[in-house]
């Protein structure tokens, strides 16, 4: 019979998504078959899935980790910010439309019902699942109809171990401060505790560990210490993203304000050779960048507007003039063109927006969305190429007809005369070696990791990391039949 259990976090970062993906892989390699579940997410890194839609990056690393294919029912609710109020909203993988924070709280009920639809599911598959919570359970002004914590967990009937954050600071008070603003029947969910991201001599904690327990009553399962190759992972959060320190070739990528889908950075952050730097709001581009990178966006009129307004518009013509190589994808693809036409106002007002004029393309915003995973040929070189779309909007032009990329025997991308200039709706290319060998050395430089590989030994490092420091026999214990109420 399928049991479950429910990570949630005394915050946001917490790192509940990296442990849920240790205990993945550890449970795995046990002998179980483990689908991870994130009932609501936010995050515009989104991963696109093989039946077609689109869920989190974070449940995407999981179920990596846990070697099982990728599913919209591991993310069932995945809000994708837009602007500071309002949000697009994908259920169980398609585009749902567009609502405002307010209105969003009010179809809560609906979609509560449609995450223990998926979860149910998920458990028909699976002989343990691993929940992960978003935020705190101890946000009370956002009890009455939560569908990403507690609301969940008593909905679905499992029980929850809360995890703090000693890295923060605090985290005594994190964890008891928790206990003592839940309600009863949420607190009734609570199994133990967790303490996440200590650094130094984990013994220096005990008392602390023991006072926890004291004051709340709650077994703890571990005192995990900081993973030092965390970073190795893709990251889902843009809090999480930051510049890579490595050798002489440069990447440079503005910080976008709704940067989306920058799993793309990993690869080249991952190689030794290439320092990736995130350029924040208020600085400029810099001027010895071997490749500025304009990355994806889920608000490509908007973020070329932020774009020109730090005056890296400024900045990007003159590392042109100097011979600099430029790589956009999927929004920073259409931020490179002559104009984005938006008739129907799908990312705000209906008109005409002048684009950088990099590239001979024009872009139409249409209705459809394309969420697909892709096997591509990389040209000339015919290197394999595995990545995948998700993006509104077509792009046409003349420098189509330099396309550098071969999908199903049509041709993608566009790139300017001199190719120093590219643009595609393809992420995740440079997870292929061969690829990235071959564009790091059109810079110039060499590329020397396996990045697939490595990403596979990080996780299994990463499990043996949770293995060491948790109790997963108590955890697995402590996992439950769900019962739906």
């Amino acid at each position: 019979m399928v049991r479950a259990i429910m990570i949630q976090g005394t915050g946001s970062n917490v790192g509940k998504s990296m442990l849920v993906a240790g205990l993945a892989r550890a449970f795995t390699r046990r002998g179980l078959r483990v689908a991870p579940f994130k009932p609501q997410n936010m995050s515009n890194n989104a991963a696109a899935t093989e039946n077609g839609g689109e869920i989190g990056r974070a449940q995407a690393l999981q179920a990596r980790a846990a070697r099982r294919a990728t599913h919209t029912d591991m993310n069932p609710i995945l809000l994708k910010p837009e602007t500071d109020t309002g949000a697009q909203i994908v259920v169980q993988g398609k585009r749902a439309g567009t609502m405002r924070a307010g209105d969003y709280r009010k179809n809560k009920a609906h979609l509560l019902e449609k995450a223990l639809e998926s979860f149910d599911r998920l458990c028909g598959d699976a002989d343990l699942v691993l929940i992960e919570g978003a935020g705190s359970p101890a946000e009370t002004n956002l009890r009455a109809g939560d569908i990403a914590n507690m609301g969940f967990a008593c909905a679905a009937g499992v029980p929850v171990v809360l995890v703090g954050d000693i890295h923060r600071g605090g985290v005594i008070a994190q964890i008891v401060g928790t206990q003592a603003v839940l309600e009863p029947g949420d607190l009734a969910q609570i199994r133990g505790f967790a303490v996440n991201r200590f650094k130094g001599d984990i013994t220096l904690f005990d008392e602390g560990r023991d006072d926890i327990a004291r004051r709340t009553g709650w077994p703890c399962l571990g005192v995990v210490p900081w993973f030092n190759d965390a970073w190795r992972l893709p990251a889902e959060d843009m809090m999480d993203i930051r510049s890579a320190p490595g050798g002489a070739c440069k990447v440079v990528v503005p910080q976008l304000e709704r940067m989306a889908n920058f799993d793309d950075l990993d690869p080249l952050a991952a190689e030794p050779g290439v320092s990736v730097e995130i350029v924040p709001a208020g600085r400029p581009l810099p001027g010895d960048a071997d490749l500025v990178l304009l990355p994806g966006s889920k608000s490509t009129v908007g973020d070329l507007a932020y774009f020109r307004a730090q005056g890296w518009d400024i900045d990007l013509y003159a590392h042109v003039r100097r011979g600099g190589h430029v790589l956009g994808l999927c929004g920073g693809y259409q931020m490179l063109g002559q104009s984005i036409d938006d008739p129907d106002g799908i990312e705000g007002h209906p008109g005409r927006t002048e684009g950088l004029g990099l590239l001979d393309v024009h872009t139409v915003m249409t209705g459809d969305k394309q969420v697909t995973l892709r096997h591509a040929t990389a040209l000339p070189g015919r290197e394999p190429v595995t990545g995948y779309e998700i993006h509104i909007g077509r792009t046409d032009g003349a420098d189509c007809a330099r396309a550098w990329l071969e999908i199903d025997g049509r041709p993608e991308g566009a790139a300017s005369p001199d190719g120093r200039v590219r643009g595609s709706y393809l992420h995740g290319l440079f997870a292929s070696d061969a690829f990235r060998a071959r564009y790091l050395g059109e810079l110039g430089h060499e590329a020397l990791v396996g990045y697939e590989d490595g990403v596979e030994q990080v996780l299994d490092a990463l499990a043996d990391h949770v293995e060491a420091h948790l109790d997963l026999d108590l955890l697995l214990s402590l996992a439950e039949p769900p019962q739906r109420r």
